[in-house]
């Protein structure tokens, strides 16, 4: 059966997002519901949540030569698989070394389907079209995300962590099926012939340096600091009391809410932000835009007290972090169409990871010992960083 591009990475991107329900929900109600899951202490948490991101380090790479001999769809398959056993033993077991377990099966499974869905995209678009396929693949897989924050925020603070785990398991489970029908069959280690040998002895040029770079950010602050500590962030200023439906609105359920909004919009706002990265001569220029505003907006988000303009700032960071994260996604599969595909893309995904991880790792450690106030003042004060390194950049290197 003949898939058009974009049917494919349409159906790497809903069985994606059907597999990150469980991983979603944890970052959300983990923070909130630790004594639950068995935990003893809070810097547990941290390592819950990093730990499914260190554990892909090592096992990148070897994705990347996984998928240069094994078929896309055989690759997906197994990761679905670890998807639905991981989500479902999220609510079963209540033990920190089991759960330590789980989490770094579910990073092996995240890596098998995020580097598939990169390989497909790159194989798949031009340079006409590649922003705006980058921003509809996360924009739909995001989706998930929005599920998996929402949903299970609230749910949990009605039912039980049980409850809603076998839920998100089951539904993982029925998308098995259909991996067979919406996922190619083509290997993912394709390459244009003429950069074949030139890319395996130099692909680390100076513009994959600062995509990569640019990935790390992505990775810590939007994959790791925010997504980790936004439940506190709103229990800070928070008091409770908020009723919808005959429902409490508890932080756990606020947090989802928020999360969750970004990723409905992401299915049309990230594709019209690659639109807009297609139509420019100078994509690597834009990128400023949401570095610096989202550096901004950062720092205040440290200093507001008051929840309301603490959502609207939250609402705002969330549209940023969209233009953000299509904007490096784009720009890294620019850099692996200019360079070795397989070893950039790997690469891309290893400095994300680090980024996630270290990024709950950081936000515990620092919550621990000071206040997140100075949580978020570093972490814009980075976004800064970044913004003036692709300045200096952009001034040494008029053509990368």
């Amino acid at each position: 059966m003949l898939l058009s591009a974009k049917r494919k990475i349409i159906g790497i991107a809903v069985i994606t997002a059907v597999s990150v329900l469980g991983d979603a929900m944890l970052l959300v109600v983990l923070p909130l519901y630790w004594p639950e899951f068995g935990l003893a202490a809070v810097w547990q948490v941290g390592l819950l949540l990093s730990i499914n991101r260190f554990i892909r380090l090592p096992i990148n790479p070897l994705i990347g030569l996984f998928y240069k001999h094994v078929q896309l769809r055989t690759g997906v398959f197994i990761a679905v698989g670890l998807a639905v056993l991981t989500t479902m033993s999220y609510g079963v077991f209540n033990q920190f070394w089991i759960l330590f377990f789980l989490r770094a099966l579910w990073g092996i499974s995240w890596s098998l389907l995020r580097l598939g869905g990169f390989l497909t995209v790159i194989e798949e678009t031009d340079e006409q079209n590649r922003g705006q396929y980058v921003g509809l693949y996360n924009g739909l897989w995001g989706i998930g995300g929005l599920f998996g924050m929402l949903v299970g925020g609230i749910l949990v603070d009605q039912t039980s962590i049980f409850f809603v785990t076998t839920l998100f398991a089951g539904m993982g489970l029925l998308t098995l099926p259909f991996v067979w029908l919406l996922v190619p069959v083509k290997k993912g280690g394709g390459q244009p012939k003429a950069l074949k040998e030139t890319a395996s002895l130099a692909w680390f040029f100076p513009y994959q340096r600062m995509v990569l770079l640019t990935g790390m950010a992505v990775g810590l602050i939007v994959f790791g600091i925010f997504a980790s500590t936004l439940s506190q962030l709103i229990a800070r200023s928070y008091a409770g009391g908020w009723i919808a439906l005959e429902l409490s609105i508890g932080a756990a359920t606020l947090a989802g809410i928020i999360q969750a909004v970004r990723w409905s919009w992401d299915p049309f706002v990230a594709p019209m932000v690659g639109k807009v990265i297609d139509g420019s001569n100078l994509k690597h220029h834009l990128l400023l835009i949401p570095a610096f505003s989202g550096a901004v907006l950062l720092i205040l988000l440290a200093h507001t007290s008051s929840i309301v303009s603490l959502i609207i700032l939250l609402l705002m960071f969330q549209l940023t972090s969209t233009a953000f994260v299509t904007t490096a996604d784009t720009l890294a599969a620019r850099a692996a169409v200019q360079s070795d595909q397989l070893k950039m893309m790997t690469a891309y995904t290893v400095v994300i990871d680090i980024g996630a991880a270290l990024g709950p790792l950081m936000a515990f450690f620092l919550l621990q010992r000071s206040s997140i106030t100075i949580l978020y003042d570093l972490a814009g004060c980075s976004l800064l960083l970044l913004g003036v390194a692709w300045i200096i950049f952009n001034r040494r290197n008029s053509n990368p």
